[in-house]
C-alpha cells in the first residue's frame, strides 16, 4: 500500500509538471494600452473636466452655507429665538442639500461613475475583447495585467503581448 501511494504521489507530481509546462503565460499593461488610445485619453480629460466643474458647484453651495453661518453668528444676538431657529434650519437645510448634491455627483452609482461607463467602459471593453483573442489565438491559458496591483518580480519582454493588443485595435504603438 505504502508502495502504491508513492507511486500515485510521483505520477501526480509528474503530471503536474508535465501540465504546467504545456500551459502559456503572457502579460499586458492596461495603463499603457489605454494611454496610447486617444479615445481614452479624450474620455479621461472629459471626465476630469465634468469633476473639477462638479466640485466647484459644490465649493460654492459650501461657501454660501459658510457665508450664512457668519452672517448668523453676527446677527444671533439680534435675532429672536423663533428667527435664530429659522436660520438654523436654513443651514442644516444648505448643507444637507449640499451633501445630498456631492453624493449624487460623486457617490457610489452617481452622475460621475455613470459618466465613467459611458465614456470608458466602451473603450475598456475593446481591449479585454483585444486581450481574450490574442489569448484564443496564441494558446495562452493566462495573461495577466502588470497595471494592477499584481507584482510580478521579473517579466520576459518577449511575453509582453500589450502592443499585440494595440495592433489588434487599430493603434501604432
Amino acid at each position: 500500500m505504502k508502495k502504491f501511494l508513492v507511486t500515485l504521489s510521483f505520477v501526480a507530481f509528474a503530471f503536474s509538471i508535465s501540465f504546467a509546462q504545456s500551459q502559456k503565460f503572457a502579460y499586458v499593461d492596461s495603463d499603457y494600452i489605454l494611454n496610447k488610445i486617444p479615445t481614452y485619453k479624450a474620455a479621461q480629460d472629459q471626465l476630469d473636466q465634468i469633476s473639477a466643474d462638479w466640485q466647484k458647484e459644490i465649493e460654492v453651495i459650501y461657501a454660501d452655507i459658510d457665508k450664512m453661518y457668519k452672517n448668523f453668528q453676527a446677527e444671533k444676538v439680534l435675532l429672536t429665538e423663533d428667527l435664530k431657529t429659522k436660520r438654523e434650519n436654513e443651514i442644516i437645510a444648505k448643507e444637507k442639500e449640499a451633501k445630498d448634491l456631492q453624493k449624487k455627483r460623486f457617490g457610489k452609482d452617481g452622475d460621475l461613475f455613470k459618466k465613467r461607463q459611458e465614456l470608458v467602459k466602451p473603450i475598456q471593453d475593446d481591449v479585454f475583447n483585444a486581450v481574450k483573442q490574442i489569448a484564443t489565438e496564441g494558446g495562452y491559458a493566462v495573461i495577466f495585467d502588470t497595471a494592477g496591483s499584481l507584482t510580478m518580480l521579473y517579466t520576459d519582454a518577449k511575453f509582453d503581448k500589450s502592443d499585440d493588443v494595440l495592433k489588434k485595435l487599430g493603434f501604432k504603438n
